[in-house]
């Protein structure tokens, strides 16, 4: 070992692994609070934040175990191709927080200790400052789903009630079902800031003959 900062992975001894998976291990904690601040609002998915507390520390004890050895680094890459990885993200903005783990257990593995810290604590600040700034930032869209019937032919005036307490909405899709009696349409909307979530489901229900109507808050899609 060089100095703290640095640590000298040639050979790789006790003493420096131990240090380094306890670091990368601590690194992981500060950018899994990062996520669960930005995420306080709609709630975090726990599998998610699993993975940001070990993956920093999976992908440094791989790195170091590939080390500079070529032969080791193609073995590795026949062992991942036999097991098939899924990750399925609920928002694609956590693809960022993936990316940080990684890049933390890279740096602790190529022994730079101060660089990890830096990486971490400056990727946890960025990611909460764009999160509040951008992501949750203005009225959040919604999500209308409704059925019609096949005979209710004016259109405009469900657009006209739908128009009268949102401030923009856009029709997102449009199916058949029931044998083709019935439409079940999805508009993505942008509530007024005085409408709730009944008022408009109620006036809905009187232009759809009292058919089904939901709405989600707080889309993101």
């Amino acid at each position: 070992m060089t100095n703290f900062w640095v640590l000298n992975l040639e050979p790789v001894t006790v003493q420096t692994l131990l240090i380094i998976l306890v670091i990368v291990t601590l690194l992981g904690g500060v950018l899994a609070l990062a996520y669960i601040f930005t995420h306080r609002k709609d709630g975090y998915d726990p599998s998610m934040l699993f993975t940001l507390l070990i993956m920093p520390l999976v992908v440094s004890v791989i790195v170091m175990l590939v080390s500079n050895n070529l032969a080791r680094a193609f073995s590795l890459a026949g062992v991942f191709t036999l097991v098939r990885f899924r990750l399925a993200m609920r928002d694609a903005s956590d693809l960022a927080y993936i990316l940080a783990a990684v890049g933390i257990g890279l740096s602790l593995a190529l022994g730079y200790v101060l660089l990890g810290i830096i990486i971490t604590f400056f990727l946890s600040i960025v990611l909460t400052l764009f999160s509040s700034l951008i992501l949750f930032k203005g009225n959040p869209y919604g999500k209308l789903v409704l059925d019609i019937p096949e005979t209710l032919h004016d259109k405009g005036k469900l657009e006209g009630v739908i128009q009268n307490y949102t401030r923009t909405f856009k029709l997102d899709r449009i199916k058949t079902q029931e044998g083709g009696s019935q439409y079940k349409i999805t508009y993505k909307v942008q509530l007024s800031p005085k409408t709730d979530s009944k008022t408009l489901i109620d006036a809905v229900k009187e232009v759809n003959g009292g058919l089904e109507v939901s709405l989600q808050e707080d889309y993101k899609k």
